[in-house]
């Protein structure tokens, strides 16, 4: 299948490593131009190099904290000049602390929602003119399972990851007109750094080895192991891509069969 994504141009935040690299690699190897960013410079530099040997794509990279509106928009103002547009969008953020409702005060809770939400709004808002203007792009944005169940010891994650589910939603009614595309992707349990974070957090607080924490997750999981970042990235990049013409407003999960809601 052709995904159409050949000259086109993607710009993916928090991209130096996990699923944000792993999904702009795929775009670079169907042909599409790249623009990575995150906060450490030095790990972009690497990401791009090894994205440009692997892929021969064009890629590009600029530093971005995406709870900074200022930076936002002179990264999405960046891309745009370098590329002369932006047909994708892939929003992507690490996600706030794990803990319950009674671990955080009101500046952890405005903390996590200018991360994991408002960075999202933010994004899209700056984004919206240069699509608009061609009348056609594709916005995905990377959240959690969490939109379809809850997750342990995750209350702000919980919370704001729903919050862009229902973003995309109403955006999706409000953007069919101009042929911008918005789907949300909900990853389980994928072999990341941040998913060893958790899971070395959750062995800790029960006081017992990180390996049993690891295989007590895999075997609730009906594919019986930890999804690939790679994995991760085909489904996204399908939605992002010439070939997704019709799935708009969706929230899909990427994860093993772990979630048995509807």
């Amino acid at each position: 299948m052709d995904l159409g994504l050949k000259g086109q141009t993607a710009l993916v935040l928090a991209s130096s490593k996990g699923l944000g690299k792993a999904t702009a690699m795929k775009l670079a190897e169907e042909g599409a131009n790249v623009m990575i960013s995150s906060r450490n410079e030095t790990d972009l530099q690497k990401t791009a190099l090894e994205i440009r040997e692997k892929t021969g794509a064009n890629v590009a990279y600029k530093t971005c904290n995406i709870m900074d509106n200022e930076q936002i928009v002179e990264l999405v103002h960046e891309t745009g000049n370098k590329f002369k547009t932006i047909d994708i969008l892939v929003n992507n953020a690490g996600g706030p602390p794990a803990g319950n409702f009674d671990d955080f005060s009101d500046k952890d809770w405005v903390n996590a929602f200018e991360l994991t939400l408002l960075s999202v709004i933010r994004t899209i808002r700056a984004v919206l003119p240069f699509m608009r203007k061609q009348q056609s792009g594709r916005i995905v944005n990377i959240a959690s399972s969490s939109f379809k169940q809850p997750l342990e010891n995750l209350t702000l994650s919980n919370t704001f990851r729903t919050g862009i589910m229902g973003l995309a939603k109403s955006l999706s009614q409000e953007l069919a007109k101009d042929n911008i595309l918005i789907n949300t992707v909900g990853p389980g349990r994928i072999a990341t750094d941040r998913l060893k974070e958790l899971d070395s957090k959750i062995a800790k607080m029960k006081e017992v080895a990180l390996e049993d924490i690891v295989a007590q997750s895999e075997a609730a999981i009906p594919l019986g192991r930890y999804g690939t970042p790679e994995e991760f990235a085909n489904v996204l990049v399908f939605l992002c891509s010439g070939a997704n013409t019709y799935v708009t407003g969706q929230a899909i999960l990427v994860d093993g069969g772990l979630v048995k809601a509807m």
